[in-house]
């Protein structure tokens, strides 16, 4: 009798465990200033607020890798409160502005580079400081693809044999870029203005990703596409109960109708 309580605990043990959704809120910021703002920045000392805030209110920032093999079920645990940092295209001030402040609260971060601009616009950070952000062990790079392109807009006004190469160019031909420049892995994808398709899905995955992000806003979890994981683009405006909102799942729980909607 003993024997069949004891099975029939871990059978429901199992069914359970299958049932129960995995979710990790991601994070996204694209530039850093400490004067002048635009739509896509956020200020330093804000920032700042926001890991003091994570840390304070005993959040523990992991890395994507941890998430990801979270969600997928690779990794059994991670902490109670875990939230994920990425930083979408490489400005320098994620060198000047940002690193800072990593450095002093110690969280992982991970940068979605598209490589066209690296060491090329004035606008953005050098291989160097790739380089040097990735040996404190707390920056790691992935893709954003190759130029930043709008896929929408090059779908229209090229040929189906034009656009098929463009793709290969920005998903396989970034990563193949940025592999051979910061030499590691790349397995990861940011999809450039949120934008993706269920083509565009399957391309990624054929390029090699192991999962790819939106700036859907929601949290990345197992019940999702792992080519399309949620991220909360957090810029200026956002007040540190918004910011509340988005790593406690607040957010996502909200009706439609009144969730905030953030674009590029």
């Amino acid at each position: 009798m003993m024997r069949l309580i004891m099975i029939w605990l871990v059978l429901l043990g199992s069914l359970w465990a299958v049932g129960v959704e995995r979710k990790v809120p991601i994070l996204c910021y694209h530039r850093f200033s400490s004067g002048e703002l635009d739509s896509m920045s956020i200020k330093t000392s804000v920032f700042e607020e926001q890991m003091a805030w994570l840390k304070s209110n005993g959040y523990s920032v992991i890395p994507l890798d941890t998430a990801i093999g979270y969600v997928t079920g690779n990794v059994k645990t991670i902490p109670a409160k875990s939230v994920v940092i990425s930083v979408d295209d490489g400005h320098k001030s994620v060198y000047s502005d940002m690193a800072p402040i990593v450095k002093k609260y110690k969280v992982p971060v991970t940068l979605f580079i598209y490589p066209s601009a690296i060491s090329n616009a004035a606008y953005a950070m050098t291989w160097e400081q790739l380089h040097e952000l990735e040996s404190t062990k707390l920056f790691h790079v992935e893709s954003h693809t190759y130029w930043h392109p709008n896929f929408n807009h090059e779908k229209k006004k090229l040929s189906p044999e034009e656009y098929a190469k463009f793709v290969d160019k920005q998903l396989g031909g970034a990563k193949k870029k940025l592999e051979e420049k910061m030499g590691h892995e790349i397995k990861y994808l940011a999809w450039v203005f949120g934008i993706y398709d269920d083509a565009l899905l399957v391309d990624a995955k054929k390029a090699g990703y192991s999962a790819a992000f939106t700036i859907d806003r929601r949290h990345a979890a197992s019940s999702a596409n792992i080519m399309a994981e949620g991220r909360y683009m957090v810029i200026s405006k956002h007040s540190i109960k918004d910011f509340e909102h988005m790593v406690d799942g607040t957010e996502d729980r909200m009706n439609p109708s009144k969730k905030e909607i953030v674009k590029y």
